[in-house]
Parts: structure tokens; sequence; C-alpha cells
């Protein structure tokens, strides 16, 4: 096996042996923390462009299946892990964790103290950093040069055309800025149709589509980054019922005039205690983000606040005063992580419905 390197932009270097795709690749370094899911959150669009450290030390004991990938294809940058199962143990599997990353053409570095890494993400923020099996001086210095760190990458995990799903409920457009399959599937276990649209779909283009409610993906990145949408999401929101999941919460946030502020070192894991406001009581939800709306940046006379981080205080959630849209920053449909909060689709599906009764009482 070769050796390799985790560079950090701070001048930290961490030695390990090379596993996947036997190549360079730099990225925004993050960690998680969950103790399960690592095939799920490999395949998560959300972490394309990013170097994922995992918190929990062995990696691979379960192997890779054919059910548990979140998208087609891998888009993160790398990943960094401590032990490496090379045999793993389940009935479903069918092939490693190492063979996945290959296959995919993703490197990582195995055999790293990933507290180390996690220490100086938590102390120094975020950061740029590479996997590279070189420690050329020209090429370790360059590297948070690379134009990577200023792409935005929801146009390389969006759909390009439309795709539909049948269902015999409600219609809902999902507006694709790197949406995981367990959110379509949430909505189709619910009986839903399901169109799932590219990221930049108009207002006028919605329409033709005719759905009875919009739900905005999670997905990559900062929100300033699709700046260029706001006008379209908010015409969006306006005209049908809207729910906005992560990225899509942020989206429509920015879309009625508020601000983003990213985290030092972000929530990526499954027990992020959320609290509710409206009942008091906590659920534990999955999350995947490195910015958030800005609390003093809403406008109270449009949104209420629906839920808060506990360990942080940062908006979990808003719903309007008047039109029927909600919005959370947390991962509903999970996986990996806790389905406490799968509720939240039934909750929109009925905001569906009451908007429907609305229209037909308005109408006649």
């Amino acid at each position: 096996m070769k050796t390799g390197y985790l560079v950090l932009e701070t001048g930290d270097i961490f030695e390990g042996i090379l596993i996947g795709k036997d190549i360079t690749s730099v990225g925004e370094v993050v960690f998680n923390t969950s103790m399960t899911g690592y095939q799920e959150i490999l395949t998560d669009p959300s972490y394309a462009g990013q170097i994922i450290t995992f918190c929990y030390p062995l990696i691979g004991n379960y192997g890779i299946n054919h059910f548990d990938d979140e998208s087609e294809k891998l888009h993160l940058a790398g990943a960094v892990i401590s032990d490496l199962c090379m045999v793993p143990s389940h009935y479903q599997s069918i092939k490693t964790f190492a063979e996945h990353l290959e296959s995919n053409g993703i490197p990582c570095i195995a055999g790293v103290d990933t507290r180390a890494v996690v220490k100086k993400i938590r102390n120094n923020g975020t950061m740029k950093a590479i996997i590279t099996q070189s420690l050329d001086d020209s090429q370790v210095k360059s590297f948070v040069n690379d134009p990577v760190f200023n792409t935005s990458f929801v146009n390389k995990v969006s759909t390009k055309e439309v795709k539909q799903y049948e269902g015999q409920g409600p219609h809902i457009a999902l507006v694709d800025y790197g949406y995981k399959k367990s959110m379509l599937t949430a909505l189709l276990n619910e009986g839903c149709k399901v169109s799932v649209v590219p990221y930049d779909t108009t207002f006028k283009e919605i329409e033709l589509l005719n759905p009875d409610a919009v739900m905005f993906s999670n997905g990559p990145g900062d929100p300033i980054a699709l700046k260029a949408l706001f006008p379209e999401v908010k015409k969006i929101t306006e005209h049908f019922p809207s729910l906005g999941i992560c990225l899509g919460h942020q989206m429509i946030a920015l879309a009625y005039g508020a601000k983003t502020d990213k985290l030092l070192f972000g929530h990526r894991g499954g027990n992020h205690p959320v609290k509710e406001v409206e009942t008091g009581k906590v659920w534990m939800t999955a999350q995947n983000h490195s910015y958030v709306v800005t609390k003093d940046s809403i406008d109270k006379e449009i949104f209420n606040i629906t839920y808060y981080n506990v360990n942080d205080q940062s908006v979990e959630g808003l719903k309007h005063k008047k039109l029927p849209i909600e919005t959370v920053q947390f991962h509903p449909e999970a996986h990996p992580g806790p389905d406490d909060t799968h509720y939240i689709f039934k909750q929109f599906l009925n905001t569906i419905r009451n908007a429907g009764e609305m229209t037909h009482a308005i109408t006649y």
C-alpha cells in the first residue's frame, strides 16, 4: 500500500495509507460524527467538493450494498478515516469500502489520527485541504489557490432534465439542488407523484408542470452562489405550497431578504438536538451543512422561527405567517440518522390538502 498525506491549509500534515482511487484531490475538509451510515454519507450530493473526515474509528465493517446509495455516484473530493475494515461482514454486502471509493474515482487516507484532524477543524474552522502522495513544496503551497474552492457544485449534482415518478397522490415538483434518494422515497411512500426538476427551473417552467406543491432540496455549498435564482424561488413560493430542506431552507429565507452565515465547522452527523418552538419538544436530527440563516436577519413580520438548534441556538426552521411555506435546516428523511422528524413530510401533505381546500372554496 502507498503512503499518502492529508495536508491542511494551516500546514498541518497527517500521514496515512492511500486507498480508493490513487489520485491527488483538493477540497474543503469537514467532519461527520455519525456512528453508522458511511455509504449514505459518501453518496450524499451535499458533500460535493469536500473531504469528509469520519469521526467513528472503524469504517467499512458492514461493506457496501445495493440499497443505501443516496445518489447514482459519489461527488465528494475525498475521505479520511482511522481504521479500515477490509473484510466486511453483512449478508447484503457486495464490495468493500475501499473498492467502492476506487470504482467511483475517490481518494481516501486511512490510518489517520482522525481525532487530531477533528480538533484542528474545531479550533480553526472548516479548511482547505489536499490528499496527495507527494509533499512537493510547490504543490502543497499552491493548492489553496485551486479554482475548485470558488466553484458552485449545485449545477454539477443537479439533474439536467425533468424526471417524473408516478403516484396517485399530490403532484410535487422537487427542485434538485442535490437531493438525496431518501427524500424522493419519502414522497413516493406517501403516494405522491413527483417531478424532479433542475436547480435553475423558473417559475414559468414550474407553472407548466402544474404541481400541487414544490419542495426545495438539500445541496452543496454556499447558497449565495445561487443568488440569481432568488427572485424565481420567491415567485414559486408565492404561488405554490412549499417546503425547503437544508439548502432549500436557506434559499427560501434568502429569497425573502434574510442573510446567511457560515458556521465555524458546520453541523454534520445524526445526533443534533433541535427544539420545536410550538411544543417545546426536542427532536434528534440528521444534519449536513456549513451555512445557517442569520436569526437577526429574518423579517419577523413574514416568518415565525419554528425550530432552534439546542447546542448553538442557530435557526433550524421557518414558517410563513400567511403563505403555506415551511422550511427546516435538518434532514427529516434522515438516512443516515434518526427519523424522528419524518412527520414533516406528512405535515407538508396536510398543508397541500388545506391549500387545495382553500382554493376550491375561493373558486366555487
